[in-house]
Formats: C-alpha cells, structure tokens, sequence
C-alpha cells in the first residue's frame, strides 16, 4: 500500500524556520529544566519508600490520596497499579528512605479510617536509599550516551560521518525535546522514562535509515542533480512509509495510553511523543544537515577553485 505515490513535497525549502522551531523547543525546554533545579526525577534515582496496598473492593488513587493528605503525606505518588478486573492494587511511593514503623501505621490508620468499608493489606515494602538512585541516575545517562555513541560509529561505517553526524543530532533533538516537554508537564522521570527514551532513540534511528538509505541510492543515480534535489526526492520516495509505520506505531501506543493504567501511561506518553518527534526530526533535522553540509562543502569547493 502506498498513500503518497508520485508526492513531489519541497520539505527543504522549510528546513531552517524548521530548525529555528526546534531550536526554540529545546531552548524552552532547557530553561524549564534549570528553572525546576533538573530533571523531576523518581524515587529510582532520588531514593524513597514504595508500599504495595491490595484492596477487596475498586478504589481510585484520589480515595487514597485524599487519605494521605491527614498525615500530610499529600505529595505522595499514589498509582493503580492491578489489571482491569483484578484484586484492585495500590502503589504509594513516598520521596523518604527513613520510614519508620510508626509512618507506616499511621499511613494504615489514615487509609482504614478515610476508607473503612474497603478493606486492604499491605503486599510490600520497599526502599530505594539515596546513594542506589544516584548509582542509577549515572548509569542511566551512560547509557543513553553509550547507545548514541554506538549509533554514531555503525552509521559512520554503513554511510559517511557526516550522516553519523545527522543522526545522532536528531536523536539528541528528540531526546531532549520530549524531556523539556516532561519538564513544562511536571512529570516525573523514572527507569521507565528511561527506557522509553532509548526507545525513541531506536526508532527515530530506524526511521532516519531508511531516509538515509534512499538518499544514497539517489546520490549515484541522480547525481546530476543537486544535493537538496536529491534530498527531497528520497524524502518523497520513503514518505508513504515513514508515515504507515508511524500511524501503526502510535495506534499501539495510543491504546497502551488509554487503557493500559496510570503505572505505564507516562511511558507510553514518552512513546507517543517520541513517533511523532522522530519523524519530524528525519525530515526536518537529520536531512538538513546534510544539506547543510553539502552547500558549505560547495562553497569551500568554489573558494579553491577560484584561487
């Protein structure tokens, strides 16, 4: 199936109000990020306490946490975490490691009064000290840079450098995009985020491969013609499936959204934002470099040339 046969879009000739857009996004971003003193992380890097609740009756997580505003345990995370017509289960993550036994009896007090009719038993406890999420939180951003570090030396040895240059811009793009978009929303970043984060950078990379693959088939066939020509050409030709696999994509990630609960919906938010940012950013981000590159070469060509 192809929805865009024969599509003649000049996607170029908006690269750089394109790229001053994105720019800005990520400006605003950084500054949220420094305004809110970093990255609203989770207890998975900051340390805290989770406590499992399993309830015979439904319950919401406002019950629960309204319950938790008399011990003034309100800043609480409070998230359903059971399946759609299981035992309904409560997750309570709490910004401290050091709470006591009498923190948790007065949370079992405050809940069993607030809620007396529903009652629950306590499945877990667990607590993530400070220094374990500071371990994480480092090895997360290694990570991160690991996996762009490795994208930057396959595509350097499958294409040129200055593709590898391209495509590891644009998942940076992504990347830090969608964590300013986090920031402005104050969500929290944890190990899922995390994980979604890297998600995004497989498949933004997959995505830009594909553009980049057309581009270098038309790079010997059509090498007449000019680089920004040949760019949008290729763009063109991938467009029908760059946006049938996007659509399927996000199709999938919308109903894990809707109806996968409150424990997974900010990563599949993640996923969301990352099909569309991705796609935008290998046409819009990853392609312009390339053209980019290709008239400044032009121009140092006919500097030498001249002399």
């Amino acid at each position: 199936m192809e929805w865009f046969k024969d599509s003649n879009i000049d996607f170029q000739h908006l690269r750089r109000p394109a790229m001053s857009l994105s720019a800005l996004a990520i400006l605003i971003g950084i500054i949220s990020i420094i305004l809110h003193g970093g990255p609203n992380y989770s207890i998975d890097f900051l340390g805290g306490t989770s406590i499992q609740l399993r309830f015979e009756k439904p319950v919401s997580e406002g019950e629960v946490r309204d319950a938790l505003t008399e011990i003034n345990l309100s800043g609480s995370e409070v998230k359903r975490i059971s399946e759609i017509g299981a035992e309904p289960e409560i997750l309570i993550r709490i910004k401290k490691t050091d709470i006591s036994e009498t923190t948790i009896d007065q949370i079992k007090s405050a809940i069993s009064s607030s809620l007396p009719e529903n009652p629950f038993e306590v499945r877990s406890i667990d607590a993530v000290g400070p220094k374990i999420g500071a371990e994480l939180r480092t090895q997360a951003v290694l990570a991160t840079l690991v996996a762009l570090g490795g994208i930057l030396i396959y595509i350097s040895i499958r294409f040129e450098f200055i593709f590898a240059l391209a495509a590891v811009l644009a998942l940076f793009h992504d990347v830090l995009i969608t964590l300013g978009i986090f920031s402005l929303l104050g969500k929290e970043v944890s190990l899922a985020i995390v994980a979604a984060f890297l998600t995004i950078v497989g498949y933004s990379l997959n995505d830009t491969i594909v553009v980049f693959d057309r581009i270098r088939e038309n790079l010997k066939r059509l090498r007449a013609k000019p680089l920004e020509e040949i760019i949008n050409t290729s763009i063109n030709q991938t467009l029908s499936r760059t946006i049938i696999t996007g659509l399927t994509t996000l199709f999938a990630v919308v109903i894990l959204y809707v109806f996968g609960g409150s424990v997974i919906r900010d990563f599949a938010f993640a996923i969301i934002l990352g099909v569309v940012i991705g796609t935008y950013s290998s046409i819009y981000i990853a392609s312009p470099v390339l053209v980019e590159w290709g008239a400044r070469a032009e121009k140092l060509k006919k500097k030498r040339t001249a002399k």
